[in-house]
């Protein structure tokens, strides 16, 4: 037998983060998907296990202040691309950034550049983009539905953002998707016959 899964990445990493958390008996407060409080002071064998335990998963404690304001500037974007619908249509991520993170954008914009070697606004655009690609595949709203789910100016602008990120419009990308399914539906009734 042969299936195909779907991962949340962010749902699978909270999970065994929990895990983890739980079965070493510490008390904790997720404060969002990359920060954790825990309320006691954790021995070094403890601390040990638990990173060695999230490491065999891809998942490192993060100690350096800059790395850790970089992971903050990841949440953040990826927290303004998926609630901006909370937001005043107004707010740019720069001023969301700046807000949450109290700090000047220009600070933060010369940090992430440096420290990733992309900018603040291409993270965001790759975030919007598969926030995109995601709605399209999985729900059945229309490309202009889309575009205002996340926040763009204009159907013009968000297919430009679109096509420079994948090399595809929306709606290409779209036909190509419903070909897919037209295709492994097809493939799955061939299956079933035999």
């Amino acid at each position: 037998m042969r299936f195909i899964i779907q991962i949340d990445i962010n749902i699978v990493g909270k999970k065994l983060l929990q895990e983890h958390l739980e079965r070493l008996q510490l008390n904790y407060i997720l404060k969002s998907n990359s920060e954790v409080e825990i309320a006691e002071t954790i021995s070094c064998d403890k601390l040990e296990e638990l990173t060695l335990g999230l490491s065999n998963y891809g998942i490192e404690i993060i100690e350096n202040n800059k790395d850790i304001l970089i992971q903050k500037i990841k949440d953040a974007i990826i927290e303004f691309v998926y609630l901006d619908e909370e937001l005043d249509i107004r707010t740019n991520i720069s001023t969301y950034l700046s807000e949450k993170l109290n700090y000047r954008y220009s600070y933060l914009a010369n940090l992430f550049s440096s420290t990733t070697f992309t900018s603040i606004e291409n993270f965001t655009q790759l975030q919007k983009t598969e926030r995109a690609k995601h709605l399209m595949i999985n729900s059945k709203l229309n490309c202009s539905e889309i575009c205002w789910k996340l926040n763009y100016s204009s159907l013009a602008h968000f297919s430009r953002q679109f096509k420079k990120v994948t090399g595809l419009s929306p709606t290409t990308f779209k036909r190509i998707i419903k070909k897919m399914r037209v295709a492994n539906t097809e493939e799955l009734d061939i299956e079933a016959g035999e």
